[in-house]
């Protein structure tokens, strides 16, 4: 694979970063190949291809930077874009220039390669992927009114140099086929979706056919045509596989990533090597995952992909940083620092955030709770990283009465502190699941991953109209 930039060219581009001093410059390379195709009511409304290319380069003094980029990489473009990032940053004590050490080849101690290119499948397979999945869903009940569905692949391939001698070079390869399901009885409509994801070649469909993805999201449609009202006030909630990773994200992983700690605008500040969660609780982000939606080898700095423990049996052991924010702190990045593009600079982002598999089974779980909700969808959530405040809406919930799971209900919502709630975890099961989707933040958006198994709230506010 041919380098995406000079190496010489590299090293020219760092000295004229740092040519007004600054701690650390970057250069980072981008190039991106992506196809996507839209289905709607059973007729293809977009096939489009794209290549997108690109640098940006950082300057950095502390945990403030300089950024500027180009969708150009010749000579006279990036030295501008460096040019353009020294400006922004305070000249050195010394007032020279900063040095720029040698450039080495880091290798990746985890790789994610896809076993078959979705570069090599023809577009006519990828719109009969589609074709299945609108067929599938309609045949699933006659109260299907509407199929939506969309197919992505891309190839991202980035080249990372900075002035302290690194040189990582990476290629993500990307999949997802994302459908949602329109159901109608009498006036009344819901909606219902999956989106598996992989980082990954088209072999991830054969882990998550086409056909099981639109059954997935027509169950959900029509199994809402029967919910009830929700039910209001405090209870326990049981969280199906995934959906505790999901809730784990917003109202946990947010507050625990480094910038934000760093702004004193985290309920988590200070309280490293307190319990702050349930002892059942155990948290990590993880980017060595293999083939995950979330992962990657290095991330946007060039730290190598790394598991990073944010809770063991519910105390809190560290935060999720970038090496800006790291270097401050006098520690060493968790690796992950991540962007959208070439024309973002990167920030502290998650890359899959878990809770590990507990002790009980999903069954003991669901059978021990004697009233409450059973999620099995999280729809949109807010959170407050300051105070842990967070509310979700439910996709699809069912009533638990006795220890069985009933009717669906709808208009439900969860609302509640992190601390609070996650300290209120009383049954963790071994059935772990994940959920992928896209995670914005300062105007980006980058793939996530959130796992869980079942896990059970003992007390939590649920927001609903029903008695």
């Amino acid at each position: 694979m041919a380098d995406l930039l000079d190496r010489d060219l590299a090293q020219e581009v760092l000295r004229e970063a740092r040519a007004r001093g600054g701690d650390l410059a970057e250069l980072f390379v981008e190039e991106r190949n992506s196809v996507q195709i839209r289905l709607d009511d059973g007729k293809i409304e977009e096939l489009t291809s794209g290549l997108d290319r690109g640098a940006g380069v950082r300057v950095g003094r502390g945990t403030s930077y300089g950024y500027a980029f180009s969708n150009r990489l010749d000579r006279d473009a990036l030295l501008e874009a460096a040019a353009a990032a020294a400006s922004s940053v305070k000249d050195a004590q010394d007032g020279g220039p900063g040095d720029v050490v040698d450039l080495r080849v880091l290798r990746a101690s985890v790789i994610h390669p896809a076993e078959r290119p979705a570069s090599a499948v023809p577009a006519s397979t990828k719109v009969a992927w589609l074709r299945e999945v609108d067929e599938a869903a309609r045949s699933f009940s006659p109260e299907i009114r509407q199929v939506a569905a969309t197919y992505g692949d891309s190839v991202q391939r980035v080249l990372i140099a900075t002035s302290d001698g690194r040189w990582v070079e990476e290629e993500r390869p990307r999949v997802r086929l994302y459908v949602t399901v329109v159901a109608a009885r009498d006036g009344n409509i819901q909606t219902g979706s999956h989106g598996p994801a992989g980082l990954a070649g088209v072999e991830f469909l054969e882990g998550h056919p086409p056909v099981k993805t639109a059954e997935v999201a027509a169950r959900r449609a029509v199994t809402m045509l029967d919910a009830v009202a929700a039910p209001a006030g405090e209870m326990a909630v049981v969280l199906a596989p995934g959906m505790g990773g999901v809730l784990f994200h917003e109202a946990c992983g947010h507050p625990l990533e480094a910038d934000i700690v760093d702004k004193e605008a985290s309920v988590y500040r200070g309280r490293i090597g307190e319990r702050v969660a349930s002892p059942l609780v155990n948290g990590v982000d993880d980017a060595t995952v293999p083939n995950a939606w979330g992962s990657f080898s290095f991330d946007d700095e060039g730290t190598p992909a790394q598991r990073t423990v944010m809770f063991e049996a519910g105390v809190l052991r560290g935060w999720l940083s970038d090496r800006l924010r790291a270097q401050k702190e006098g520690v060493e990045s968790s690796g992950n620092g991540r962007r959208q593009s070439y024309a973002h600079p990167p920030i502290p982002r998650m890359s899959n955030t878990y809770i590990l598999n507990g002790a009980s089974s999903a069954e003991d779980v669901l059978s021990s709770t004697e009233r409450g909700v059973y999620v099995t969808s999280l729809g949109g959530g807010e959170t407050n990283p300051a105070t842990g405040d967070f509310v979700f809406g439910v996709s699809e919930g069912f009533l638990i009465e006795s220890g069985r799971v009933l009717a669906p209900v709808r208009g439900a919502n969860l609302i509640g502190r992190a601390i609070e709630v996650m300290s209120a975890v009383d049954a963790v099961a071994d059935d772990f699941g994940t959920w992928q989707g896209h995670c914005g933040k300062d105007g980006q958006a980058v793939p996530v991953d959130s796992g869980s198994p079942t896990l059970r709230i003992a007390r939590i506010t649920v927001g609903g109209t029903g008695a």
